[in-house]
């Protein structure tokens, strides 16, 4: 069985709510009912869920449920030797069985019809993301690359053991092969109210002369959502002696990627560039609306643009702006 495949099952609760399911050989299974956690910039959704183990196969044990928030910043066929391509920036550990009273909390929605249904070999589990932890990214990776790509990912796991110490002993910690991986997301929540309108300008000199060019440019809003169409508004006031041959405007990523030091990406998304309808004269002045459109089909060529956080099966977009 192929544990990185993922059931989506429908259905399971009344009312048709649907809930994700991960099963390791019958024993062991995981239930959330979501994969996308938001961070709504005071607060982030809880990881809520439940842990179903076979007795037989639980025995003496414990039931352990972790979530962890890794960065990988290489390859996974280059981690040789003991060395990992792969920082954990948090850890989490939550104990389902035997519940500890410190971490018993009263039961969601969700984990009530799911222990309902289930019985008692269902185990609840609940988790808080903090605030200050990045939003699951993913960089692109190049044609030649195989394996899992770079980025941010948060990633619940659930095993049964004595001890903590135990498992963190065990070759399987590290394999997977007695544990049930599910990957999250953590997405950014975007504003409903918008903010002011962006505007920038500039103003380019000449050497010998003492007039100059102006350039302003302006959106007609700060927010946009994936797949939305961006107008910027440009006016040129050329009060120079000099002819505009070339308008050219695009659309930037920056990334700022934190490892030993930080180093700041910048990658075009999307561009127009127009150098024969769109001369201005000296003493003269210019003014167009250009509209472009950042798509991920339009950059798929491009290695280390940074994308969402992507789940298996399924396609991601051009990653969000974090606030």
């Amino acid at each position: 069985m192929d544990l990185s495949d993922l059931e989506r099952i429908r259905c399971i609760l009344p009312r048709g709510l649907t809930v994700y399911k991960k099963q390791l050989r019958d024993v062991l299974t995981v239930y959330l009912g979501k994969r996308d956690f938001v961070d709504h910039l005071d607060r982030v959704d809880p990881v809520d869920g439940v842990v179903l183990v076979d007795a037989d196969y639980l025995k003496d044990r414990k039931v352990y449920v972790t979530l962890t928030c890794a960065f990988r910043y290489g390859r996974e066929d280059l981690d040789v030797l003991g060395l990992s391509f792969r920082k954990d920036l948090f850890i989490s550990t939550f104990q389902a069985f035997p519940p500890l009273p410190e971490e018993k909390k009263p039961l969601t929605r969700l984990q009530e019809r799911l222990v309902k249904k289930l019985g008692n070999q269902a185990h609840p589990f609940y988790f808080t993301i903090p605030q200050n932890l990045p939003c699951s990214v993913t960089l692109q990776p190049g044609p030649e690359d195989t394996g899992k790509a770079c980025g941010v990912d948060y990633e619940i796991r659930a095993f049964c053991a004595k001890s903590m110490e135990e498992k963190m002993h065990k070759r399987f910690f590290s394999g997977g092969r007695n544990s049930v991986r599910l990957v999250i997301r953590k997405v950014q929540f975007a504003p409903e109210k918008s903010g002011p309108q962006p505007i920038a300008e500039t103003t380019r000199h000449f050497l010998m002369s003492d007039r100059s060019l102006h350039l302003e440019a302006s959106l007609d809003k700060e927010l946009y959502y994936h797949g939305e169409p961006i107008s910027v508004n440009v006016h040129v006031t050329n009060n120079s002696s000099k002819t505009v041959k070339k308008v050219k405007v695009s659309v930037r990523q920056y990334a700022d990627i934190c490892l030993f030091s930080t180093a700041q990406y910048k990658c075009p998304v999307a561009q127009i560039e127009q150098d024969l309808s769109d001369q201005v004269a000296p003493s003269s002045t210019f003014c167009k609306v250009y509209t472009l459109t950042p798509m991920l089909s339009n950059n798929r060529e491009k290695r280390g643009l940074a994308l969402d956080g992507k789940l298996k099966h399924e396609d991601t977009n051009l990653a969000s702006s974090t606030m």
